[in-house]
């Protein structure tokens, strides 16, 4: 079975990415970073305080604030601060970029300080998520999504089209099966992992893991290439 691939990728072949450092001259470390046609503009800004749990502990913290800009869409979308209420996608993934880069960052070397991104969704194909993510620190994590397009049930797993990423057109078509992402940072750091119209076995869960794991070093490359490219 031969999955359609709008862009004419291979089925483990990953968008073009490219990764700017330094783009914004006022914070103290910025990025673009650019899948496809996906584009996410992100600021750190570094602040001497931390919250009250951390305070007194010689620990920094790291969190994110996420938003898709109104034209970064097909139709133009309401900001949410003019809505006065953040929606529930935003809370997941500003928790979930905040969570994994805690995760994979040594917060004793930071001090006690409260490093903050700003990820701002300039143009959306899919993977906004994981473009915020990959956000360019030393040591920082990285993910990949992947979609399995699966014509019904009972298909063999070797059968099956294992995709990078959630591109827009393939998923909204409604054909996904499930939907993996994670991050790795000297080990796992984010796993989700749901079926839908029919449950995955534990080989299709390993098969997809080692693809995503082939992505994720390659982004990895990415990221130190982006840094050495900074000086």
């Amino acid at each position: 079975m031969t999955a359609s691939r709008p862009d004419g990728r291979q089925p483990d072949q990953l968008r073009p990415v490219k990764i700017e450092l330094g783009v914004n001259v006022h914070a103290e470390g910025s990025c673009l970073v650019e899948m496809g046609r996906t584009r996410v503009w992100i600021t750190a800004s570094v602040e001497d305080r931390v919250p009250p749990h951390r305070r007194g502990t010689g620990h920094g913290w790291i969190t994110a604030e996420y938003s898709m800009l109104p034209r970064s869409t097909h139709d133009r979308g309401t900001r949410e601060s003019i809505q006065g209420r953040l929606g529930g996608r935003t809370h997941e993934i500003q928790r979930l970029i905040g969570r994994s880069l805690r995760a994979a960052v040594d917060m004793g070397k930071i001090g006690e300080r409260t490093i903050t991104l700003d990820c701002d969704v300039l143009q959306a194909d899919g993977g906004t998520r994981t473009a915020s993510i990959s956000v360019t620190l030393d040591d920082s994590p990285t993910e990949v999504r992947i979609s399995v397009t699966d014509d019904g049930p009972g298909i063999p797993p070797d059968d099956q089209e294992r995709i990078f990423e959630r591109f827009y057109r393939v998923s909204a078509s409604g054909s996904a099966g499930s939907g993996l992402g994670l991050a790795i940072a000297r080990g796992l750091v984010e796993l989700q992992a749901t079926a839908e119209g029919a449950p995955y076995t534990k080989a299709e869960l390993q098969s997809m893991l080692a693809l995503a794991e082939k992505g994720i070093k390659e982004l990895i490359v990415q990221q130190k290439r982006a840094i050495a490219a900074l000086g």
